[in-house]
This record gives structure tokens, sequence and C-alpha cells, in this order.
């Protein structure tokens, strides 16, 4: 026997993880409750936010989003998206 046998598993297993909520299910985890705040570029600003006109160009902004990932508020400081946040009762998540 050497010590690739030794290291070999006895039978070939293949697991298969079953997610345990679907993805709608993960997706209305905190709706309604929880938010987080991503920094974006005006340019990226525009595309999820473009009922809103006239964004400075070249400019980091913050976006207020609900669990489930809708954009809730355009900010243009991380302060005024915590307050938004608050003020509507949210918890922030932090996001890394």
């Amino acid at each position: 026997m050497t010590m690739k046998d030794t290291l070999k598993p006895e039978r070939d297993v293949e697991e298969h993880v079953l997610p345990i909520m679907s993805e709608v299910e993960f997706a209305k985890l905190g709706d309604g409750h929880v938010a987080y705040i991503k920094t974006m570029t005006s340019e990226e600003a525009s595309r999820l936010f473009p009922s809103v006109e006239g964004l400075p160009q070249g400019i980091n902004l913050f976006a207020l989003h609900g669990a489930d990932g809708t954009p809730l508020a355009l900010t243009d400081t991380r302060s005024a998206a915590v307050g938004h946040a608050l003020g509507d009762e949210l918890e922030i998540a932090s996001l890394h």
C-alpha cells in the first residue's frame, strides 16, 4: 500500500448541496427591514436611476438599496443615505 492509496477516498461520493431557500425567498429576506448602501459612479447611477437627470459626470454617489436589490434612494453623501435608511426604519447591512 502506498501513501497515495491511503489518501484515496474509500468510495467516490458525489455530494449535492440543496438550497435551503429559493432565490426568491433569499431575495425577500429582510424585505422592508434591511437595506445596504452602495458607492457608485455617476455613470452607473444614471443607468440605475434613469429618471434622475443632470447628474454631474465623474463623481461618486451613494445608492440605498432594499435587501432584494431594489434601488430606493440616490444621494451625494454616505451620511444622507444612512439618514434616509434610518428615516425609513431600515437596518443597514454591511457589504464586504
